[in-house]
């Protein structure tokens, strides 16, 4: 494989970070990029050009992509289902960085431009029912996605798209399924559903409190892709011929229940439930219908729900002793 010039535009955030580790190790030059300062990165790779800079200012955004063969735009402003719902300014308010992160790939002459979309541009309406049948690409629309970061993350579907046509950018878009594993958020409100439970049940039992809130009647199911899924999937279509949107997803369907007898069995702890039925939930049912990026890339997740949530359990059991219980074992 030649060695590629790649920029990642949220390079300091959880999947930004593991696909910096990745493209390093294919022996590409990387730059990474982020808002934050770099001791609020989730990984600094040493051998990436480390950048701390906004990307909705168009000249960042220019800075970044100057020099550049390829951009991956991850950077946004988000979090899991508590944040999205009460920040949904916040969350639309990265379509700037995006519009900014397109202009400049196109002023720069980047070759391709990846966008990390999300499945929450899917029709609401089809996600009525916890039993609910996989989402295909075509259930975008007619469009009622998420309000705020959904309506953000179809809207720059479209512009990546009439980026192409327009002016000739070869752009790559991905919609993500719940991305999650270790070296990610585990508190703080940003966390999504995964960590969250993962540290309420490492909290538990540390604590002897062997009581846990699930927010929700905990029936609403969701897919979850393991990290390393995700970065594989990422590069596979952004190197592909492929121009409309393709889920990048598990298909492996629980409920947010059987998320916590996950959790609760590899913790080797039985809890008491409560459901806080007013907190924020998402839709009741979402699943990815893998058929496209089957077929076409012949992608499919290698590794399943429990083997990834055991790998994550304990990066955040680690992360959680050393932060609140130094030298205690649990």
């Amino acid at each position: 494989m030649s060695q590629k010039r790649i920029v990642v535009g949220g390079g300091g955030g959880f999947i930004g970070g593991h696909l910096v580790g990745s493209l390093l190790a294919q022996g590409h030059s990387v730059r990474s990029v982020d808002i934050k300062p770099t001791d609020g990165w989730y990984q600094v790779h040493p051998d990436a050009e480390n950048v701390v800079a906004d990307l909705s200012k168009l000249e960042n955004a220019n800075a970044a992509c100057d020099g550049m063969d390829e951009v991956y735009q991850l950077a946004a402003d988000m979090g899991g289902m508590g944040f999205i719902e009460n920040n949904k300014a916040l969350c639309m308010l990265t379509v700037l960085t995006s519009t900014h992160m397109l202009t400049a790939a196109r002023d720069q002459g980047v070759k391709r431009f990846f966008y990390s979309s999300s499945a929450c541009v899917y029709n609401a309406d089809k996600q009525k029912s916890e039993d609910v049948i996989p989402l295909k690409e075509e259930d975008a629309y007619p469009a009622m996605p998420e309000d705020g970061y959904g309506w953000e993350k179809l809207f720059t579907e479209r512009m990546c798209r009439h980026f192409l046509e327009d002016f000739g950018l070869e752009c790559r878009t991905a919609r993500y399924h719940n991305v999650y594993g270790p070296e990610g958020t585990w508190e703080g409100g940003r966390e999504k559903a995964p960590a969250a439970i993962c540290r309420k049940v490492i909290h538990a039992k540390h604590t002897g409190d062997h009581t846990i809130e699930i927010w929700g009647d905990g029936l609403q199911t969701r897919s979850f892709m393991y990290i390393d899924d995700c970065v594989k999937g990422t590069q596979d279509i952004l190197n592909s011929d492929i121009i409309e949107p393709m889920n990048l997803g598990s298909d492996e369907l629980t409920t947010i229940n059987g998320l916590v007898d996950i959790v609760e069995e590899i913790a080797g702890i039985k809890l008491e439930r409560t459901h806080k039925l007013d907190a924020p939930k998402g839709v009741n049912g979402r699943n990815s219908d893998n058929t496209m990026i089957m077929d076409r890339l012949g992608w499919a997740p290698s590794i399943k729900l429990r083997d990834g949530m055991e790998r994550t359990y304990r990066w955040i059991h680690d992360e959680y002793m050393a932060k609140y219980a130094a030298g205690a074992t649990a």
